[in-house]
């Protein structure tokens, strides 16, 4: 039996196999009908059950949450990148963009037009792209960018570097505007991340538009970066002004960087594991976690929280990766997990949603790559109606997806187990 043989369609709330096509973006939960096996509304005592889990998530990782920030999903790069293009044309001080994938494509193109017009413009601009991920950016685009005045670094160019430092990468992303608006979650600069993902040729992925305290934070991760690459952190163009509220969300930025030990990455994921009672969602693009938190994944399902993982299926842009995953489903599976794979295209988003109160977005896959080796950037969010946006986003991708089914995948075939047995010496660097 191949992997294919142990998925199966996922069921509509009538009970039908899902249609593989068919796509309907939405901006809310009321977009999408909820399947009958979701978890129900969150009861009256949904705001303790959020204070508590913001005290366990500020005293252990160190980092006060903020109140009083306005957060805006963005599903696609038909919503991403229209947002982000229109946030840089309108700079009117600075510009900060730090991003892990910039490739190529009219996209690539945009973005380096609209960088380099500000520039022009009188705007600070400050582009930091990553040594590795970065590397197909077309030259011509890097020249027009130089000459427009954009300052552009480069995070640990990997011919610099010895064998160690190689392997820890920026894999942020994040966009700053004048101080005052943010982005950040899971898009590159490429053509693939365009569109609604419709079809292979357009990613599914969820960037984020922050508004309010919480804008610093993000801020201070591209100055964590910049300051190592950079000679300059802050110039005349910088107000550090006070950030106004603009919302109801309460917002904890949590940044992971390479470095020996237990990390805030991995202290962010296990609270909100051993934090959920009702239902724990991840959708990520690399599922390669080690062996605690596959244990811990096993636990809290175990307690009776419903632990659902949605990841890439037929269309991954990294078999290995998948192999290194699928090794542990026979684990999750017996232990009561629900395994989705998506079938339209690559699934590259990083969500996390708890108990429909609480939710974590940003960079960081569920791998030891993310949590070990690369500097991160996730947002934790407390704010039911952001939680519920994103709740309804995974209902529909569900709709879309493959089960895995724990009979059929224990009859797996030898090839496949051998397949995933390979992958065993490389896992802790995926």
């Amino acid at each position: 039996m191949t992997p294919d043989d142990a998925v199966r369609p996922a069921a509509d709330p009538a009970g039908a196999a899902a249609p593989a096509t068919g796509h309907t973006a939405s901006a809310g939960p009321a977009a999408s009908a909820r399947p009958a096996s979701a978890t129900p509304p969150a009861p009256a005592s949904a705001t303790a059950a959020a204070q508590r889990l913001r005290r366990r998530l500020e005293r252990l990782i160190g980092v006060p949450a903020t109140e009083g920030n306005e957060l805006v999903p963005l599903r696609n790069g038909d919503e991403i990148f229209p947002a982000m293009l229109d946030a840089i044309r309108s700079a009117e001080r600075t510009v900060d963009l730090m991003t892990f994938v910039y490739w190529r494509g009219q996209i690539a193109r945009d973005f380096a037009g609209a960088l380099a017009d500000r520039a022009r413009a009188g705007v600070r601009v400050r582009l930091l792209l990553d040594g590795f991920g970065a590397k197909e950016i077309e030259q011509d685009l890097l020249d027009a960018m130089d000459g427009a005045g954009v300052q552009i670094a480069w995070f640990r160019k990997p011919v610099w570097l010895s064998p160690f430092k190689q392997n820890h990468r920026c894999h942020r992303k994040a966009l700053v505007v004048d101080e005052r608006i943010a982005f950040t979650g899971g898009v590159g600069i490429a053509q693939e991340w365009c569109g609604d993902a419709r079809d292979p040729g357009e990613w599914r992925d969820t960037h984020v538009r922050v508004r309010g305290p919480a804008v610093d934070g993000v801020a201070a991760a591209f100055a964590q970066n910049w300051a190592e690459c950079h000679d300059e952190l802050y110039d005349e163009h910088d107000r550090f002004a006070e950030q106004p509220r603009c919302g109801d969300s309460v917002v904890q930025v949590v940044r992971g960087s390479a470095n020996i030990g237990w990390q805030d990455m991995q202290t962010l994921i296990r609270v909100m594991l051993t934090s959920a009672e009702r239902r724990f969602r991840l959708a990520t693009a690399y599922f390669a976690p080690d062996a605690f938190f596959v244990d811990l994944l096993c636990r809290t399902a175990r307690r009776g929280v419903r632990v659902e993982i949605l990841l890439p299926g037929p269309h991954t842009d990294k078999r290995v990766c998948l192999l290194a995953g699928q090794h542990h489903y026979a684990t999750l599976l017996d232990a009561g997990v629900s395994i989705r794979q998506y079938q339209p295209t690559m699934m590259h988003a990083k969500i996390i949603t708890v108990d429909s109160v609480a939710s974590l977005i940003g960079s960081s896959n569920f791998n030891r790559r993310s949590m070990d080796h690369d500097e991160e950037i996730m947002l934790a969010v407390l704010d039911e109606s952001f939680t519920a946006a994103l709740d309804a986003h995974f209902d529909e991708d569900s709709e879309r997806s493959a089960d895995i089914d724990p009979a059929r995948w224990n009859r797996r075939a030898a090839v496949q187990r051998v397949r995933e047995a390979s992958v065993a010496p490389i896992r802790r660097f995926l």
